[in-house]
């Protein structure tokens, strides 16, 4: 039976989340905001009013060609969200159908390659990279961002996994599924949910890495991060420039995020409800 909630309580948690929206939301805002005030506006202080000039989009696309570093940030998210599917989804089922004794050993591992500091391997990995010829370069950086978030991706199929029936995979192979037709043709199109989300995610998770982008690149295939990061100067930070680059970098991933909302909650509470 459904639990009752009164309208005062439902008014008030509706309250709640807006406020707690708006605190998450307001530093874009501002961002956006400053993008379209002049230099002396945006170190004045304060203020949510802008005069409205366009000046320092002008003077960013000037200084920086913008549409370069978009499609490399597009190739690099896109190409390496497809790769991490496709190492992914044969691990998540293995661990999901064919667990051993050393699964949940083996995703705890994988999980506590995410908490150790990036700073720590970068010397070997820029080693690697500058030895192989792979520095500034979209294939590098694409496997690179693929091995950063391999463990969330697998992580998180894993658990939509889990939540299918083994009983309709038992039933395929009954009826003579080969084991490329069972991942295939059976599980990836119940799991489609789960996949979506996934896939959304890592590509926002790739879109805003900007630790290794900014080092392992420098003209060929810097993204969008590396694009922000060459409006700070040593003559100082130049806050209407910085936030019109930031405002570019970021409104492509935002676009996305707010039509792909509904798709992404739903995958993220997948299995939740039964």
């Amino acid at each position: 039976m459904a639990r009752s909630v009164s309208t005062r309580s439902r008014i008030g948690w509706t309250v709640a989340a807006w406020v707690v929206a708006l605190l998450i939301f307001f530093p874009i805002l501002y961002t956006i905001v400053t993008s379209f005030k002049t230099e002396p506006e945006a170190i004045a202080g304060f203020n949510l009013i802008p005069s409205g000039t366009l000046d320092s989009y002008r003077e960013v696309q000037a200084q920086y060609n913008y549409f370069k570093p978009f499609f490399n940030s597009v190739i690099l998210s896109v190409g390496s969200t497809v790769l991490a599917l496709i190492v992914a989804i044969p691990a998540a089922w293995s661990m999901a159908f064919s667990p051993t004794k050393r699964t949940k050993d083996i995703l705890m591992w994988m999980l506590s390659t995410k908490m150790m500091p990036a700073v720590a391997v970068l010397v070997p990995i820029y080693l690697i990279f500058r030895d192989w010829g792979l520095l500034d370069s979209r294939i590098g950086l694409t496997v690179m961002l693929t091995l950063i978030n391999l463990p969330i991706v697998v992580w998180m199929l894993y658990t939509y996994f889990r939540e299918i029936p083994g009983e309709i995979l038992e039933a395929a192979r009954m009826d003579g599924a080969t084991l490329w037709g069972e991942i295939v043709y059976v599980l990836t199109p119940m799991a489609v949910p789960g996949i979506a989300s996934t896939l959304l995610l890592n590509i926002i998770l790739a879109w805003n890495e900007s630790f290794w982008t900014i080092r392992l690149t420098t003209a060929n295939a810097a993204p969008l991060t590396a694009f922000i990061a060459s409006f700070s100067s040593p003559q100082g930070l130049f806050w209407a420039k910085l936030s019109a680059a930031s405002t570019l970098a970021i409104a492509p991933i935002l676009v996305m995020g707010w039509f792909s909302q509904r798709q992404l909650v739903r995958g993220l509470t997948f299995g939740a409800v039964k």
